[in-house]
């Protein structure tokens, strides 16, 4: 994805579902944007995404000291945990979601509670307020609902506009019903997507990156279409070898 003046790499596709009977897949967006000398990560994930996100940036020549950026569209383990692999990094969340994540009760909340504590020491944290630019051409919008700290990211490209929202609209279901799985107030959420409406059709042309879906774009009636094509599956063990193997395809 190419906006001028900046490179835009969906490192790893978020996925739009739920496990049914083992735990939570957090299989999140992980976008990395590059301008002039600056390289930001839109959230890290988690352990799941190490091997991935250190090959894909492997694969583009970039080391994770070559990282300059993360932004935090907010603090559950599934898009904050990885802030580790780049502690050179200024690392960006909003001050009302790092206040809240340091006060949740342990083991009870997605938050990774240790690694969020380990973070609050780290000079290169950078707590945001509501509408700072937190990036060259990037600002922060709170976008709470999710989490009470959960944030959206604008990039205000000169010929249009790239909406990043993180888990305030986590897919294509959540942005046309304004309805959301997971919040702690529907309400708020459902307040939150409406300003992400509005950043996205302030200007012609806009995209949206959701925190677990595809980018998306607004075809000719005004509703949401993917832009690329999903690719999601899962390998099993099913049969009496290693070498047997079962490709679950997890795409419609």
């Amino acid at each position: 994805m190419q906006v001028s003046g900046y490179a835009i790499d969906i490192l790893v596709t978020g996925f739009p579902g739920k496990s049914v009977c083992h735990g939570a897949l957090g299989w999140s967006s992980i976008v990395l944007i590059r301008h002039g000398d600056r390289l930001a990560l839109i959230d890290v994930g988690a352990f799941g995404h190490r091997k991935l996100l250190l090959a894909a940036l492997a694969e583009r020549g970039l080391k994770p000291g070559d990282v300059t950026d993360v932004l935090l569209t907010h603090s559950h383990y599934d898009h904050a945990l990885n802030w580790v692999l780049f502690p050179k990094a200024r690392t960006v969340i909003a001050k009302v979601e790092m206040d809240w994540a340091l006060t949740v009760p342990w083991g009870e909340t997605p938050v990774p509670e240790l690694y969020v504590r380990e973070l609050n020491l780290m000079p290169s944290l950078a707590r945001a307020e509501d509408g700072d630019e937190v990036f060259p051409g990037i600002t922060m919008h709170l976008a709470p609902g999710h989490t009470p700290g959960c944030v959206a990211f604008k990039l205000a490209g000169p010929e249009h506009d790239v909406i990043f929202t993180g888990d305030a609209a986590k897919n294509r279901v959540e942005l046309i019903s304004r309805e959301t799985d997971m919040t702690y107030d529907a309400a708020i959420s459902r307040a939150s997507i409406a300003m992400i409406w509005d950043l996205w059709t302030a200007r012609p042309g806009g995209i949206v990156v959701p925190g677990h879906d595809l980018p998306m774009a607004l075809d000719d009636r005004g509703k949401p279409k993917y832009l690329g094509e999903r690719e999601a599956a899962i390998s099993a063990w099913y049969g009496d070898t290693l070498e047997q193997t079962t490709i679950i395809n997890l795409v419609i």
